[in-house]
């Protein structure tokens, strides 16, 4: 059988990887991205490509993004399309989206994913998947593509949720990371001794094991940016909020991030927070 058309919205530093994994997998593959480049199906807009694929990926940087292309698409999407948002926006946005999206007939999908520049590289992001199974089968042989896990986890929103809540842990750890690195090296220990001990604790991680070399080496190539992780931060303030609920750690390190955007450090990776 042939494989579906695919259209990918958004050219970052994930979008970008995510084509590349479906292009080996002999997809045809048609491209948005709000800078114009110089890449193969590259299109003058999303409607453009909604034209030219059944199946479409939104890796956008944010809300107001992913519904600015929504209603671009809007005139053409049909039932038979399959808007999938792999960006990760506050569970309004993702809720209004897929009211936007069902209108039109055509079925969406909340898929973010987790795993940064080298995952979608090697095709390893877990997706995350909120919506009904007919859907998430449908799905499987596109997202197969750069994935090497996709996670059923119930309804539209929820999935975003999830996704939102797992990246405030990673921030806090982040930022705990780098408050451990500052004192050790103020008493004159080694970090290399840090992080020799950390892998004999507990709580070390692939998060620990990626991150407090950085943070050592002081490379801050994006992985993932503080900008965005910061964006994230801030949704999971607002869902927080929106139950009363405190989140003291949450909103220490969302100010720490802050600090660091407003220090025009926002494309940086988000470890940058431990350069102290």
């Amino acid at each position: 059988m042939s494989k579906p058309n695919v259209g990918v919205l958004g050219l970052g530093i994930i979008g970008s990887r995510v084509v590349e994994n479906l292009r080996q997998a002999e997809h045809e593959v048609f491209v948005w991205s709000r800078s114009a480049q110089a890449v193969p199906n590259f299109l003058a807009s999303p409607r453009e490509v909604a034209q030219a694929a059944g199946i479409i990926q939104i890796f956008v940087r944010d809300s107001a993004a992913l519904l600015e292309a929504i209603r671009d698409m809007e005139p053409v999407l049909k039932a038979g399309h399959l808007v999938m948002n792999h960006a990760t926006v506050s569970k309004k946005a993702t809720l209004e989206a897929a009211k936007l999206v069902e209108a039109t007939g055509a079925a969406f999908l909340d898929a973010p994913f987790t795993g940064s520049k080298m995952a979608a590289q090697n095709g390893k992001l877990c997706y995350y998947l909120g919506g009904p199974d007919l859907l998430v089968e449908r799905a499987k042989p596109v997202l197969e593509a750069s994935a090497s896990k996709l996670l059923p986890l119930g309804a539209v929103g929820d999935a975003m949720v999830l996704k939102i809540v797992t990246n405030l842990v990673s921030a806090v750890i982040v930022e705990a990371l780098s408050e451990a690195a500052a004192i050790t090296q103020a008493h004159g220990v080694h970090l290399e001794r840090l992080l020799t001990a950390l892998e004999g604790n507990a709580n070390y991680s692939t998060l620990i094991g990626m991150k407090l070399p950085a943070i050592m080496n002081g490379d801050f190539e994006p992985h993932f940016s503080l900008r965005n992780m910061l964006k994230d931060a801030d949704f999971a303030r607002e869902l927080a909020a929106e139950f009363k609920i405190e989140s003291p750690a949450l909103n220490v390190t969302a100010e720490a991030m802050r600090r660091g955007v407003e220090a025009g450090e926002g494309d940086l990776d988000f470890s940058v927070i431990g350069r102290r």
